[in-house]
């Protein structure tokens, strides 16, 4: 059988280019070697879904360090305003949580799964669950079709690829896409994982002194080898029996990746600023008048109520200070350097978890191959890439998903209109 459009892929980009090319006339097929629809949606924001991030384009371009300025001519045509609107006419209420992230009003990502599917379905969109693809068949520089690991041929002058990277393989990304990308010509950006947690060697992790301390509104740099500050996140983190995670974490994890790279494997240091909100002469000023208001006590004792508690004989340890004293016995350089260390707490980091435990799969289909509007091969008429596949890489918080319902749209309505012209 013949389709306009076959789309190999059921997850966020291939459901919403489904809807793009459907709604423009096309007679499409969505093939999904899994039997459910959007797992990975399913999961996401916690299992709540958030299905975009409110920012302005700019800001939402900010937060995909991975080739988001890639993304503005496909957001010229369905940004994440487009999205928010998109799903609350579909009867999903939305709501703004902090940072710009955009939920269901039910808390619940089935909601958003659920009418995704049903919209795809009401358009006449055919889809065939448990249904993997061995290979995507090319003829005389353009699209053919596909071929079904069971044999079967379906035919289609458009195909497009939307089945994910690498990361969360449970939910049926397990780059399938990237040797159907090599076929036809392209090249493909080594991959890598980003959003995902530091790995350590660090003596107080692997004697897992500070596992499972939960750090609130601290921050974390990431600094080349050089000395210079590539990237400073400030949020909340958690200390692991491995290293560092926490959304803070995940969120310096590619420029991690990338400096070990450049680096050929040496660890990586970072920091963290416990009280950046603070001066170091004002945290320096303040503890130690803290300190004298309770001159008899331990410094130890007095610094609990400022600075996590576990991470105090660290602290001390590295600043040479020792922590039994009291506020007579404080040394004035001493308590500067611990000042200065609870200011840039080190961490050196050797590593990451693997791609598979990562939020996100880094590198991908190489973009100058392809087009930014259309999302159309430049090397393969009739082929077209959208969502995690392609070079683009956000952090969490709404970016991603954004980035793959919009590539999707976009890749939806063009092989629709390039299909129907054909035909």
């Amino acid at each position: 059988m013949k389709y306009d459009v076959i789309i190999v892929g059921a997850g966020s980009s291939g459901l919403m280019a489904g809807v793009a090319a459907g709604e423009n006339g096309a007679k499409v097929l969505i093939l999904d070697k899994g039997d459910k629809l959007g797992r990975k949606l399913g999961i996401s924001g916690g299992g709540r879904c958030n299905v975009t991030n409110a920012k302005g384009l700019d800001e939402l371009i900010k937060h995909i360090p991975g080739n988001g300025k890639y993304l503005y001519s496909a957001f010229a045509t369905f940004n994440n305003s487009n999205i928010i609107a998109f799903f609350e006419g579909l009867g999903i209420k939305l709501k703004e949580e902090d940072n710009g992230r955009m939920f269901p009003v039910t808390d619940k990502a089935k909601s958003v799964v659920d009418a995704l599917v049903r919209k795809v379905q009401e358009l006449g969109v055919d889809i065939r669950t448990n249904s993997p693809v061995e290979r995507v068949l090319y003829k005389d520089g353009h699209v053919a079709g596909v071929h079904l690991q069971g044999g079967q041929q379906l035919y289609s002058r458009s195909v497009i690829v939307a089945v994910g990277g690498k990361s969360v393989p449970h939910t049926g990304s397990t780059g399938d896409g990237y040797a159907w990308a090599e076929e036809a010509g392209h090249k493909i950006v080594e991959l890598f994982p980003t959003e995902v947690p530091l790995t350590s060697r660090e003596p107080f992790i692997q004697n897992k002194l500070l596992q499972g301390l939960s750090l609130r509104d601290v921050s974390l740099s990431v600094w080349n080898n050089k000395g210079k500050r590539l990237i400073e996140h400030e949020g909340d983190m958690l200390f692991t029996h491995f290293g560092l995670s926490g959304p803070i974490a995940l969120r310096c994890s590619g420029f991690v990746v990338k400096e070990l790279k450049k680096n050929s494997g040496c660890s990586v240091k970072t920091t963290i600023d416990l009280k950046p909100e603070w001066s170091l002469d004002e945290l320096f000023q303040y503890t130690l008048k803290l300190c004298g208001s309770e001159p008899r006590k331990a410094v130890k004792n007095v610094l609990k109520s400022v600075l996590p508690e576990r991470m105090l004989p660290l602290l001390f340890q590295l600043s040479d200070v020792k922590e039994d004293i009291t506020f007579d016995h404080i040394p004035k350089q001493g308590w500067m350097e611990l000042a200065r260390t609870a200011k840039a707490f080190p961490v050196w980091i050797s590593g990451t978890r693997s791609i598979e435990e990562a939020f996100v799969t880094g590198g991908g289909v190489h973009l100058k191959e392809v087009d930014p509007r259309s999302m159309q091969s430049k090397l393969m008429g009739g082929l077209y890439f959208c969502g995690e596949i392609l070079d683009i890489h956000g952090y969490t918080g709404g970016y991603n998903i954004t980035a793959a319902f919009s590539t999707g749209y976009n890749a939806g309505l063009h092989a629709a209109q390039s299909a129907l012209s054909e035909s």
